[in-house]
């Protein structure tokens, strides 16, 4: 099915949910679903109903779309169709490979091995696999952009080590994390390696073969797909303990009839990504974001910082603190943007994030840390306009002072 022609610069015009609303730069939170991804989803919540693992007429053609969409999750990472497994989010997807090699690998105290400023979904799988199964856990520290070093993790190896997970993209920052490195070291140890790619995927190319994981997890609504539909890689000859237990559903790793139209719609969506990547849209992003981070910096002598590192970033993701000012409070002066801070309000008090402070940043500079994160259809006049307001609303809260990166 034929999708809408996408359009990156003014004239294409905006997506129809953005139409008439604050600029958005919060596509690492989620994406907007691309058009021609409802287009070929919706007719798998109409017409083509029937259940794909049945055997008569009405289940054609779910059979043939979820077959058609699990090979085009692969190619957009360079697996083989039979290595996807659909999941409905991607917290599931990294329990899956977690709890699932855990279970699996016979150890009655295994050994495992991740990093501080991994999402919630990897690091508290990790802490509840310490409670509930007796895992020995190792959280490595990272550097002041954000990086595990190669040589702590061949440090913290060992012979009963199961499993490493090191994410491709640091969802705050867009760090991206030496995973072919880091994959290779597990290897010669015999451990298996996880990588949740649920920012990569889609903004950045990858090939599971360069990158040498065997799991790999892909988000739907971080790629233009809905909610609630992800994908987990798990590479021929992995065996792993399923996540949900009943039919032979998903390679008998996640029982349950499949979600027809939400595969179609990640099937469709790594289709258009791998189209937009070859059309030089990391690129595009790129270029958009640093002139966003010129314009601040030029009208913000001194006083804009940015967090993670200048290069070996995701082309969108920007995340910067100014001087004087805390985050939560420039975006609420203004409304016109929708964006993203690392820090959670607790009862009115605000804590800074762990990703920022596990970077070493002071407590004023990661409180002051904003992420504006680009997507597929911010233009450049969006860019002008966002900059302009953050500039305005910087000057109203005041100059302050400048601060240290490390305390």
């Amino acid at each position: 099915m034929s999708s809408p022609a996408f359009q990156p610069q003014p004239g294409g015009g905006p997506h129809p949910a953005l139409a008439g609303g604050p600029i958005y730069l919060d596509y690492n939170a989620t994406t907007p679903v691309d058009p021609g991804v409802l287009e070929a989803a919706l007719p798998y919540l109409s017409t083509h109903f029937g259940n794909p693992s049945s055997g008569h007429r009405y289940a054609d053609a779910p059979h043939r779309a979820l077959a058609v969409a699990r090979a085009q999750v692969a190619a957009l990472i360079g697996a083989r169709a039979p290595e996807i497994v659909f999941t409905a989010s991607g917290s599931e997807a990294n329990l899956l490979a977690l709890r699932g090699v855990v279970l699996a690998s016979g150890h009655p105290r295994p050994h495992v091995i991740t990093q501080v400023t991994e999402h919630p979904a990897v690091l508290e799988t990790c802490r509840a696999l310490q409670r509930l199964h007796g895992v020995r856990l190792t959280v490595l520290p990272v550097d002041g952009d954000g990086l595990v070093a190669p040589a702590a993790l061949a440090e913290a190896l060992r012979p009963d080590t199961v499993l490493v997970s090191v994410m491709a993209a640091n969802n705050e920052t867009g760090a991206l994390q030496p995973v072919a490195r880091l994959a290779a070291l597990a290897r010669r140890q015999g451990a298996l390696f996880h990588c949740d790619a649920a920012q990569a995927a889609g903004k950045i190319p990858l090939d599971i073969t360069e990158l040498g994981a065997d799991l790999l997890t892909v988000v739907g609504h971080k790629m233009y797909a809905p909610k609630g539909i992800a994908a987990l890689y798990v590479r021929e000859g992995v065996t792993l303990e399923p996540v949900v237990y009943g039919g032979g559903q998903e390679r008998g790793l996640r029982a349950g009839t499949e979600n027809v139209a939400l595969a179609v719609a990640l099937g469709t969506a790594a289709r258009l990504a791998a189209e937009h990547l070859a059309d030089g849209a990391a690129t595009r992003l790129a270029a958009l974001r640093d002139s966003l981070h010129r314009r601040l910096a030029g009208a913000l002598p001194g006083r804009v910082h940015l967090n993670g590192p200048g290069t070996g970033r995701l082309p969108n993701t920007l995340n910067v603190s100014i001087d004087g000012v805390l985050g939560h409070e420039l975006l609420a002066a203004a409304p016109g943007l929708a964006a993203s801070t690392g820090s959670a309000c607790h009862s009115g008090a605000h804590t800074p994030s762990p990703v920022l402070t596990a970077m070493g940043l002071v407590r004023s500079r990661a409180l002051g840390a904003v992420r504006l994160s680009l997507g597929r259809w911010s233009t450049p006049a969006d860019i002008e306009t966002a900059a302009t307001t953050l500039i305005e609303a910087a000057a109203t809260l005041g100059k302050g002072t400048s601060a240290s990166s490390h305390e």
